[in-house]
């Protein structure tokens, strides 16, 4: 299952930096993840400042 950014995120870009698949990009207010792309590696969700990103 593809990981989700929750509104929790304050838009740093660490996590679109992180991305070896370029899952993650800039939405309305807040960076979104592609669930198509995703392959679940976790690495956006390590480098996530205010933990707002988990397994969906």
């Amino acid at each position: 299952m593809a990981y989700v950014i929750s509104d929790a995120c304050v838009s740093c870009g660490a996590c679109e930096a992180q991305c070896p698949v370029g899952a993650i990009s800039m939405g309305d207010g807040k960076f979104e993840i592609d669930p198509a792309k995703c392959i679940d590696c976790g690495s956006c969700a390590g480098v996530c400042p205010t933990g707002s990103i988990s397994q969906g």
